[in-house]
């Protein structure tokens, strides 16, 4: 083979590795966050009716982060629930009832 040929055939090489890598991690975020959503929706089964789950893509460091929110058991009116999902044991804990006011984000003047 000649230079220019061994180049550019390392060049392909390089390229394909690059996006089978990308795409093989994007694959393994979006199992993640399933992961988290499904532990964090049992966990929060507790509090809410049907658990729906708005994971934070990646999470911290050492854990899985989701805001779960629905109908609350027994009652008429949609709460929240903060849901961690340790990375390492594979077990999810959510926080108290967060109400719909509770929730609401007004930035600071």
């Amino acid at each position: 083979m000649t230079k220019p040929t061994v180049v550019f055939a390392t060049g392909l090489l390089l390229c394909a590795s690059t996006l089978a890598a990308h795409a093989s991690s994007d694959d393994a975020w979006a199992g993640f966050a399933k992961e988290v959503e499904a532990a964090c929706g049992k966990a929060a089964s507790r509090l809410i009716e049907k658990p729906v789950s708005v994971v934070d893509p990646y999470g911290s460091e050492s854990y899985g982060l989701a805001l779960v929110s629905g109908k609350a058991k027994g009652a008429k009116q949609t709460i929240s629930t903060i849901c961690v999902f340790d990375k390492k044991t594979k077990k999810a804990e959510v926080g108290s009832e967060l109400s719909a006011d509770q929730m609401k984000v007004t930035p600071k003047r």
